[in-house]
């Protein structure tokens, strides 16, 4: 029997023992494929996507030769996994604007804090991180006896998407552009359009105590008290789709060198804090400012921001090119875990004077002002063309799901596939996240949620004479294959992602390997109806979150962010305004959806 190898208490210290991502086997996967996109499909649809498959896998096929190259690729020296650049194109390649579309947020639970104390008890926490990654004293994640991989931490601070032309990079420490841990000193304010850098360590490299940063921020809310001109708030541009955002810098970058070290100081610092000008009347408007805001007073390429209401309210935005739900939630448990005098002792804070600020400004002519004009109204429209709503359950959760004895994620995923078959009178593709950290820079898998079992259920809900023992036996059923399908993703079974990079290494190799046209596979209906979602779904269990959000990621789709806790159930939704009027439906239904099938389960 051999041993489990000890695990390192270093944060990094388990990165290079970790597993790596299994490739999948190119006949698995293609069966898989077909078992996960059949539920979706008519008879017809059905038979033209197997015949393509079956040409693709044919000896000496596209599929065969694709494959080999990806094989290949993974064995070569220093690749880490057969998605070392999968993921890089995944989220540096979209060319439509990161705004809405890819950033998440989370709102945090409430805290009785004023505007100066919440925003420094936030870089307080950070800050602490922070230096506690720097020295690699954060605990490795373990789940199961297994550690988790940390890489993604290195992307949490100082980190800043830059866009590009064809396709964006990042600008990051650990990296051989920036070795080691970043050594910014400082953060940047948003405020009323305006841009403050402050220090938020000292020059001696300690912190500055809560009382110091709260000091600060009120130093900036005075500094910042009269609002940027028109045309000047840069982070606008930051909303743009990425092609015109990289024109944009560019025309920045000619204009003036001032405007190279004004870049420098939001890229290069620690993180950005949003103080925005509003007291939300409700959770969903708190929620609603997180996604979007007001774009003056965001840079949405920045890893990390934290926003801070008027009446202390608060929670984050994230850049989601090298962040997870899961590593965040992890940084924002550290963060709201303890209060701003813990974290300031356990980093070393200590009072050193309200800290140094400074404005960052940028040189704009009447194109760039204009630029910035034309995209703070365009992605002011784009948000009012986003409908959002909440669905909360104050007294059901995990444990609940748990007494009913059915796994809490397979029961919300049953009520989201009822309510979405009540209120559009079909079922559609769902996605789910799973996460897949448990490997060497792993990251997520790609979860089609409807499978044959499920599509009983529903029939067996809608059946007037499907009796309660009948349809509560569907329904476990479809929970057993849920999960089972979910252990599949984690397990790296899925195949989704491994067609669609064989599907990329054909653009982007298809030349150089014969393969000159892309297999008709990835134009079938399979491949088309499979990844048109209707349903994008990832949770995010954490004590300290109230909501998680982000926005719907095609024009029929629902984006169905859920915080799923021991003892309650929160929901946001979000979609085109264009469709607003299924996702309210949807919104209703689940509501029912929830307490019908917790009554079916209880009835046993």
């Amino acid at each position: 029997m051999t041993a489990t190898p000890e695990l390192s208490a270093r944060t990094f210290g388990n990165e290079d023992a970790l597993p790596r991502v299994p490739l999948p086997d190119l006949r698995d996967t293609c069966t898989r494929f077909l078992t996960w996109s059949a539920p979706l499909l008519t008879p017809e649809q059905r038979a033209a996507t197997e015949a393509e498959i079956e040409a693709f896998l044919a000896p000496g096929g596209p599929g065969e030769t694709l494959h080999a190259a990806l094989a290949a690729y993974e064995g070569s020296p220093g690749v880490q996994s057969w998605l070392d650049v999968f993921w890089p194109y995944r989220y540096l390649g979209r060319r439509d604007r990161i705004a809405l579309n890819a950033n998440f947020f989370f709102l945090f639970q409430h805290a009785d804090l004023t505007r100066e104390d919440r925003a420094a008890a936030l870089i307080s926490g950070a800050v602490a991180y922070k230096l506690a990654l720097d020295d690699e004293s954060v605990p490795p994640v373990v789940q199961r006896g297994r550690a988790l991989s940390m890489e993604q931490n290195k992307y949490l601070f100082s980190a800043t998407r830059i866009p590009g032309a064809e396709q964006d990079t990042v600008r990051v420490p650990y990296t051989d552009a920036w070795p080691g841990p970043s050594q910014a000193r400082h953060i940047i304010v948003l405020h009323r359009g305006n841009l403050v850098r402050m220090d938020v360590v000292g020059p001696d490299g300690a912190p500055y105590a809560p009382g110091d940063l709260a000091a600060g921020i009120g130093a900036v809310l005075k500094e910042a008290a009269t609002p940027a001109a028109p045309g000047t708030t840069v982070g606008h541009l930051t909303t743009k789709a990425r092609a015109e955002w990289a024109a944009s810098r560019a025309a920045l970058l000619a204009l003036d060198p001032a405007n190279a070290d004004a870049l420098d100081a939001v890229e290069t610092a620690l993180f950005c804090v949003a103080l925005d000008d509003v007291a939300p009347a409700t959770d969903l408007e708190a929620c609603d400012r997180l996604l979007h805001g007001d774009s003056a007073d965001r840079w949405f390429d920045k890893a990390v921001t934290f926003v801070v209401f008027e009446d202390g309210a608060a929670g984050i935005n994230i850049e989601h090119c090298g962040l997870d739900g899961t590593t965040v939630l992890s940084f924002v448990d550290a963060v709201l875990g303890a209060d701003a005098a813990a974290h300031a002792a356990a980093s070393g804070a200590r009072p050193q004077g309200t800290p140094p600020t400074a404005p960052v400004r940028f040189t704009l002519d009447d194109a760039l002002r204009a630029d910035v004009t034309d995209a703070g109204h365009a992605f002011a429209d784009y948000a009012a063309a986003t409908a959002t709503t909440t669905v909360s359950f104050e007294d059901f959760g995990a444990n609940r799901a748990k007494q009913l004895k059915i796994s809490p994620d397979a029961f919300a995923q049953l009520a989201y596939q009822l309510a979405h078959q009540r209120a559009k009178g079909h079922l559609g593709a769902t996605y789910e996240s799973i996460a897949t950290r448990q490997y060497r820079r792993g990251r997520t898998e790609a979860m089609r949620v409807v499978t044959p079992e499920i599509q009983a259920f529903v029939a067996a809900m809608g059946d007037p004479a499907a009796d309660a023992a009948a349809r509560r036996a569907a329904a476990r059923t479809a929970a057993e294959a849920h999960v089972a399908r979910a252990k599949d993703c984690q397990a790296g079974r899925a195949p989704e992602q491994h067609l669609w990079e064989l599907q990329l290494i054909q653009k982007r190799r298809g030349a150089e390997l014969g393969v000159t046209e892309e297999p008709a596979l990835f134009r079938t209906p399979g491949w088309t109806v499979l990844r048109d979602d209707y349903l994008s779904t990832s949770s995010a269990p954490s004590v300290n979150v109230l909501y998680f959000g982000f926005g719907s990621t095609s024009p029929q789709c629902i984006g169905v962010a859920y915080v799923l806790l021991p003892d309650r159930f929160n929901v946001y939704l979000s979609t085109p305004a264009s469709v607003a009027d299924a996702m309210h439906a949807f919104a209703g239904h689940l509501r029912d959806a929830v307490r019908e099938l917790e009554a079916l389960l209880a009835s046993e």
